[in-house]
């Protein structure tokens, strides 16, 4: 009573699977790379939109700078000319 088992031979049911193996195989390096590059593709948009969000958030941060400058020296020339002329 000896147990049966299918012998792969060198033409047999064991290379077409091998075959099928190595095809899925290429077709799954194929598609990791396509992933990849749609990955890196992304990477990089993501990249440019950072750096503009970064140089609008400084330009922004510039503009009020320059407002609270212009703010102060207003009030300041305006607050100096009323007490010149001994007005509050």
């Amino acid at each position: 009573m000896a147990s049966e088992k299918p012998v792969a031979s060198a033409t047999g049911v064991g290379e077409a699977d091998l075959a099928k193996a190595f095809q899925e195989l290429a077709k799954g390096e194929r598609a990791a790379a396509a992933l990849e590059n749609q990955l890196t593709s992304m990477e990089a948009k993501i990249e440019a939109l950072l750096a503009q969000a970064e140089k609008e958030q400084e330009e922004l941060e510039k503009m009020k700078a320059q407002r609270s400058e212009a703010g102060e020296s207003g009030g300041k020339h305006g607050a100096d000319a009323k007490n010149a002329d001994g007005r509050s």
